[in-house]
Order: C-alpha cells, then structure tokens, then sequence
C-alpha cells in the first residue's frame, strides 16, 4: 500500500512539471493601460471652443496644472514676443540646478560686467559684487530682475550664449513647438526671433511649478534683498489681489504688449493662465482674471477614491496568489458633471510566476459618459518566485501522505 503511495506520488509529479514547464501566460481579460504602465489621460472633450471668451489680448490659454489639460485656447500657437514671461525658462534651468545638487540656495554669484550692464527692470547689481543665489533667485521672480537673471545664467552655464542654447534644448524636450529664445530675459529691442506661444508658456510654466521650491518665492507680495536693505514688490499684482494665486511670471515691452503666466489654486484645482499682448497692465491683469474665474467656475478636480484590489491567482509560483495595488489617478471635469465619473476595472484572471514588483496585470478606467477620462494601471505589489521542483515535491508528497 505504501509503495503504491509513493509510486503515485512520482506519477503525480511528473504531471505537474510538465503542466508547471507549459504554463501559457493568460491574455488579459480586457485591454491594458494605454502608456505601459503610467497614468493615461485622454485628451478632454469638454474643453471651451477656440476663443469662445474673445478676451481682449492676442493670445491665451488656460491650462490644468495638474494633467496640461487645456481648457481654453485663444490663438494659443501663434508665435510672439514674451518679454519677461521668458524668464519663466530661465528660473527652470536655475531650478534645474539646485534641485540636482549642482547649485546651493546659499552659494555666491558674482556679477559679470555683462549681467551688470542689463537695462530693464533690474535691482542694480554692479559689477564685481557678489549676492547668494537665493537673493538672486528672488529678485528674479518677485522683480523680474534681468540683471539677475543673467547673472544667474552664466554661473549656471558658464556663459549666456551657452546658457540659451540649454533654453532653447530644455524647450524642444518639453514638446514647446512655436518656441525660439535669444537670451535669457526677454529683453527684445535688438532680437530678431526672440518668440514663443500661450501654449508653450503654460507648458513651461507647469515644469517650473514641479519645483515647489519656485512657489516659496512667486507666492511673496513683498520681500527685500542685501540684507534688508532694498526691498522687492512683487510685479504679478494678481498674487495680492485673486484668491488663490500662487504667482508666476509677468512681462512688458513695446514689442510684446503686456503678458503674464499666473498660476492659483482653489479646493485642489491647480490652474495655469496665460494672457499675451494686453494693451495695457490692467487690462492684461483683468482678462487673466476672468479666465481664471471662468475656470474655477465651471471645472473641478476629481481624485479617484482610494482602494485595494483583491489578490491575483499566480500560477506556478511559491504563492498561489499575489497582492496588487491600484495607481492613483486625478483629472479635471466639468464641475456639474463630477457626480457622473464611472469606474470599470480590467483586471487578468490570472499571472504565470515569476514575477516581479510593479508588473501590470489590468487597469482601472474612468469614464464621464461615452468619453474616457483616463486611465490608471492595477500592478502587482509584491514579487512572486517560481515556485522550485524542491517545494513542489514537497506540496506533493505532504498532500499524498496526508490523506
């Protein structure tokens, strides 16, 4: 009797490597996330018609901080002349820098004869004098110092010429396709193609804002330098006077018209609004109010609720089972519409071992209606080893004497 056990057993066995050696990989049940394994966000077709709001500028575009949905466009691509909004590129690459470790908020910049010799708005460095990067950095954002600005530029780059030439790199990588910088801050009396779009500002205004640091600094009303002694007024009026305005980048020239990059947030709703050739301060600062306004009144941002998938079957593994997590997600709808968001998971029955932390078995998609918000991909928590000849002896063996 127990011989027979035992030869049962090995038949058992060997039944099981085969089916262990032949497992197929199970096709997913239902269609995988659209961007191999990252949140996918469809483009949104409840955005306002092209200029539906005629606002009184050449250009505009408002956009959600949080996806780069836009969701107002008004002549957003046409090609103009940014005046210090440029330097929104600028305090990017400076950003770049100190977040990687290569430059300090405290370390020294020395002023060059060329930063020194900038006109425009400025906080009168001379030539020689040294000022840490954080004063710097700050006379920049608050007073659009272009004085500053290219000081900061060259000891980023070594020189301005080389410095442009990363502005005009940094702004092909973030796909800004109507983009051509000639220097550092926008200053455009001698520039011949010193030019760049609604769009593609609100494009580097959400790289910028992806450096918190930034809005330490944008945020401020008012603020001073040399220790105290020459204070900073914060060109962006908006921060002082629209709820929720956390900064970002005025500009002005004769060329350009009167510009401005602000970005606010209210009940988690993060906005981008660009207005570009304002005639005129209050003008600039009145349309950027009323597509702000706009915005807030008619989007909100949904975050999908938090929650644990239940585990996969895992075949041939050490677990018959692994955990999975589900991404999180969050987008921008119409605010009546929010109410209306539907969730369908797509999930695999099951996954052949072995396998490893963070693979993707499925997806969650949100849809509002027939449209598809997007979607966030369901991965596995945990790794799974395949499960050894040795333990499945063993699992055997025990079960058969057991009996």
């Amino acid at each position: 009797m127990k011989r027979m056990r035992i030869m049962h057993a090995i038949s058992t066995l060997l039944c099981a490597v085969v089916l262990f050696t032949s497992i197929p990989m199970p096709a997913a049940a239902l269609s995988s996330s659209k961007n191999n394994g990252n949140i996918d966000t469809t483009a949104l077709s409840f955005a306002a018609e092209e200029g539906a709001l005629s606002l009184e500028c050449k250009s505009a575009v408002l956009m959600d901080a949080s996806t780069g949905t836009v969701l107002y466009a008004q002549n957003s691509d046409e090609s103009l002349p940014p005046a210090s909004v440029t330097k929104i590129m600028t305090l990017l690459l400076v950003m770049e820098a100190i977040d990687s470790g290569t430059l300090k908020l405290s370390d020294p910049i020395s002023v060059s004869a060329n930063a020194a010799s900038m006109g425009g708005s400025q906080v009168y460095l001379e030539e020689g004098e040294t000022m840490s990067c954080e004063d710097m950095l700050k006379s920049v954002v608050i007073s659009s110092a272009n004085d500053a600005a290219v000081a900061l530029a060259e000891h980023v780059a070594g020189d301005i010429d080389t410095f442009v030439r990363r502005m005009n790199e940094k702004a092909a990588a973030l796909g800004m396709q109507n983009t051509h910088f000639e220097n550092a801050t926008g200053l455009d009396d001698t520039a011949q193609n010193h030019l760049t779009s609604a769009r593609d500002i609100a494009i580097m205004s959400r790289a910028l804002i992806e450096h918190k640091t930034i809005l330490n600094y944008s945020s401020l009303w008012m603020d001073s330098i040399r220790n105290g002694t020459f204070g900073l007024t914060n060109t962006n009026r908006l921060v002082r006077f629209y709820r929720g305005a956390t900064g970002l980048k005025t500009g002005s020239t004769d060329k350009a018209g009167f510009c401005v990059s602000v970005t606010a947030e209210r009940d988690g709703l993060s906005l981008i609004c660009v207005i570009m050739g304002a005639e005129n301060r209050d003008i600039r600062n009145a349309q950027a109010t009323r597509l702000l306004d706009w915005g807030f009144a008619n989007y909100a941002a949904y975050t999908a609720p938090t929650s644990t998938p239940s585990p996969i079957a895992v075949l041939g593994g050490e677990s018959d089972q692994c955990a999975l997590q589900l991404t999180p997600f969050s987008c921008v709808v119409p605010k009546d519409q929010l109410s209306q968001i539907t969730i369908t998971q797509e999930l695999k029955e099951s996954i052949s071992a072995p396998i490893k932390a963070g693979t993707a078995v499925g997806r969650v998609v949100y849809r509002l209606g027939e449209n598809e918000l997007g979607s966030a991909p369901i991965t596995t928590s945990e790794d799974v080893p395949r499960v050894s000849f040795l333990t499945l002896w063993h699992r055997l063996l025990a079960g058969i004497l057991l009996r």
